[in-house]
């Protein structure tokens, strides 16, 4: 049987990687892998391990605007993300560490 808790991370940043092979649009056809993997060195660069998690995640139902990217608890979606604005959702996940 499941057994309910909270979620250990004060921030979870899922990065959809969804890959449909080209049969149509998806996160992972416009460079959704490097924004996760920059997003985890940033989230180590900042000492933020234990309370903020990147995770790539299937698909959101979104492809036809991703690459996406989903911070919950916050319920913030960044959407046509590129590598060049993963700083903009660091200083977004920084904001939402430092609120605590």
């Amino acid at each position: 049987m499941a057994v309910q808790h909270e979620s250990p991370y004060l921030v979870h940043v899922f990065v959809c990687t969804n890959d449909r092979g080209g049969a149509r649009k998806s996160c992972a056809d416009d460079n959704s892998l490097p924004v996760k993997e920059a997003l985890k060195r940033a989230v180590d660069e900042k000492g933020w391990k234990g309370q903020v998690r990147v995770s790539a995640s299937g698909c959101m139902g979104l492809c036809a605007t991703g690459p996406n990217v989903m911070i919950y608890p916050q319920k913030v979606l960044f959407s046509g993300v590129s590598p060049d604005d993963v700083q903009s959702i660091v200083s977004a996940v920084e904001r939402f560490v430092a609120d605590g």
